[in-house]
């Protein structure tokens, strides 16, 4: 049994190694190139010391929130349970806010397909022309992404239309037996305040935001 190299050999004084692993002899790469090459590994190399920065950055910022938050109710002697739970920060004058929003990762087990199941069965028995709307939701609802996933926020909304159908009743059970929480996942937004509509605008940290 082979084990596969997990590092290169060292490229030879005099040559370039391509993209198929070939060596190439320097005196063989044009010009523009090598151009080519010096502008796309340092631009790389920069954004990688930026993302670094950031991700470094994010974990400061939490935690600089979840000091204050602790000596914030450290005055009522209490004391905050764990990391959960949404802050929004104001600065003394307002011209900027911090907010912190923690997101929870929502599934579903097998159940799900009990409750589309029962759904389906639902929607053909209900006469022909009715409830239109509603037959509209459910499909978007377990429709997947590219990924596919199913969006949890749309099958979750089903459990708040009025419908006494039995049917019904039981798939939103199922639905609600069937969600889970594998872990949650903290945000932070900063903003600072437009002096003309007193609105907040997020500070962009995300280059394609820019």
């Amino acid at each position: 049994m082979t084990t596969e190299k997990l590092t290169k050999d060292p490229v030879p004084a005099g040559y370039w190694r391509d993209a198929n692993d070939a060596l190439i002899p320097i005196t063989k790469v044009k010009a523009i190139d090598k151009d080519r090459d010096r502008v796309v590994r340092d631009l790389c190399v920069e954004a990688q010391k930026a993302s670094a920065a950031l991700l470094a950055f994010k974990l400061t910022a939490m935690q600089s929130v979840i000091d204050f938050v602790n000596r914030s109710l450290a005055e009522y002697d209490a004391k905050l349970g764990g990391k959960k739970g949404n802050v929004t920060l104001f600065n003394f004058d307002g011209s900027f806010k911090i907010v912190r929003a923690m997101q929870e990762n929502l599934v579903f087990d097998e159940r799900l397909q009990a409750a589309q199941s029962l759904i389906a069965e639902c929607i053909a028995s209900w006469s022909k022309g009715s409830n239109d709307n509603i037959k509209v939701l459910v499909n978007q609802a377990f429709q997947v992404d590219r990924a596919g996933k199913i969006n949890t926020g749309r099958v979750l909304g089903l459990r708040s239309l009025k419908i006494d159908d039995p049917k019904w009743l039981r798939a939103m059970a199922a639905i609600s037996d069937s969600t889970k929480t594998v872990g949650t996942k903290a945000h932070i937004r900063f903003y600072s305040r437009d002096d003309m509509s007193g609105e907040y605008i997020p500070i962009h940290l995300d280059l394609a935001s820019i």
